[in-house]
């Protein structure tokens, strides 16, 4: 079997060695580089199963680089950041990173968490998925289906699971007006009416956690008659 491969790209000498022997000792292929635009010229050209990506890097900062990758490649992306506002956090995972780690970091920490995205992102692939199914985006919101977590009007968001699985089916179907009926069968695998008041609470509820004005929804519509939309 060959050996997983990780790109560093970190600035921090000292702690791109340390992790990079870290990674070694535990049978993984190391690359580094110090810069944002180097990184992503090696990300884009050679074939990685992880990449390290550091927020603050001179030039290009870690967040243009991850954007770029993520347009163009589904390979798993955890940031490494010694900011502690969520705001950048969650603008990282915004842009298509799948987890993020706030130095300073336990090594042995990090190569456990290489390894439980590693694992992720091939699960998914041998089901017929991809990494990039875990992230859905739409109208200023992403949504990791694997984490249930959401960002939404600059915020992290908590989803419980069926919030989720509701709020992405519907985002994955932009502007198709879904019948309360269809939802239920959809997200609960069941058709009976007994259900159709569940839909309505958990729409509300997702309203009251991702609008703006929950009151005068603007992303998940009512359609009078016929059901809900969410507005792509």
């Amino acid at each position: 079997m060959s050996k997983k491969r990780i790109l560093i790209i970190e600035d921090d000498k000292a702690i791109s060695d340390i992790v990079r022997d870290f990674l070694a000792v535990d049978g993984f292929e190391v690359q580094t580089c110090d810069n944002g635009s180097d990184g992503l010229k090696a990300a884009l050209s050679e074939n990685f199963d992880l990449i390290l990506l550091d927020i603050m890097l001179p030039g290009m900062d870690g967040f243009a680089v991850c954007k770029e990758i993520r347009a163009k490649l589904t390979v798993p992306i955890l940031l490494v950041t010694a900011r502690t506002h969520d705001i950048d956090k969650i603008r990282g995972l915004g842009l298509g990173a799948n987890d993020y780690i706030e130095k300073p970091f336990s090594p042995a920490v990090l190569v456990a968490r290489v390894k439980s995205q590693i694992a992720n992102y091939q699960r998914i692939a041998e089901s017929g998925g991809n990494s990039a199914a875990q992230i859905v985006r739409a109208t200023g919101i992403a949504l990791n289906t694997q984490t249930l977590r959401v960002s939404a009007n600059g915020q992290e968001k908590d989803l419980k699971k069926k919030e989720c699985d509701l709020l992405a089916f519907l985002m994955q179907n932009p502007e198709r007006v879904f019948s309360k009926e269809e939802l239920y069968k959809k997200i609960w695998g069941d058709d009976t009416m007994s259900g159709l008041a569940t839909v309505a609470v958990h729409i509300n509820r997702l309203r009251e956690k991702i609008e703006q004005n929950p009151a005068e929804p603007k992303i998940i519509l009512t359609v009078w008659g016929a059901g809900y939309r969410f507005a792509g």
